[in-house]
């Protein structure tokens, strides 16, 4: 055996004992060995330190529940808004489509309204010729125009002996109250106003009555 051998044999003693004694207790052994024998006979902490950062404290576990309650309630009132706005924007629609249906015709019947006033003062003109086949067809057209503005929701305004009125009736001379009149009443109209659907489209032009 040389010189070389007899130095490296107390070694490979020291080692093969090592082992053995790792294999009876079920240790590696190493430095780093992180069995709970070793970590025992160590004195290790990293175990504990382990399982004290994999398991949250009931402070943290609180505090996650209440910033989830809070997101919730967060959620729940944008989603409310939502709802309301989108009824509100549901309800003007409808609306809107309620008042196009009513007043979809304003504008044609307020340009219509000319020919019917140049019927009505034909008609007046012409009703001592009660013969007249001209007249009778002034008076044919005339009633079939006023059936067609009533299916249509325009109804006549007609004040004559009623109370004025402002917000339907445009007065355009004051005049004595005559016998049987009180004084702020319509005496004359002039020109007969409509309205359609409720909605004033053409006020009527009166005379009213001083109040004494």
């Amino acid at each position: 055996m040389t010189q070389a051998q007899n130095e490296k044999e107390p070694f490979n003693q020291e080692t093969t004992q090592t082992s053995a004694e790792a294999a009876e207790t079920g240790c590696c052994g190493g430095k780093d060995c992180a069995c709970e024998e070793h970590a025992e006979k160590e004195g290790c902490c990293c175990g504990a330190q382990a399982e004290e950062a994999e398991a949250p404290t009931v402070e943290n576990l609180q505090t996650a529940l209440k910033l989830a309650e809070a997101k919730v309630l967060e959620h729940y009132d944008l989603y409310v808004r939502a709802m309301a706005e989108l009824e509100n924007t549901r309800r003007r629609c409808a609306e809107d489509v309620q008042k196009a249906r009513k007043f979809g015709i304003e504008k044609f019947a307020e340009n219509l309204l000319p020919v019917v006033d140049s019927l009505e003062k034909a008609i007046e003109v012409t009703k001592d010729d009660a013969d007249n086949p001209m007249r009778e067809g002034m008076l044919a057209t005339y009633r079939q125009m006023l059936h067609a503005l009533d299916v249509s929701g325009m109804k006549p305004i007609d004040p004559k002996g009623e109370q004025f009125n402002p917000h339907q009736h445009q007065a355009i001379a004051m005049v004595p109250a005559p016998e049987g009149v009180e004084g702020g009443h319509v005496v004359e109209v002039f020109q007969r106003g409509w309205l359609i659907a409720d909605r004033v489209l053409r006020p009527a032009m009166v005379s009213v009555a001083q109040k004494l």
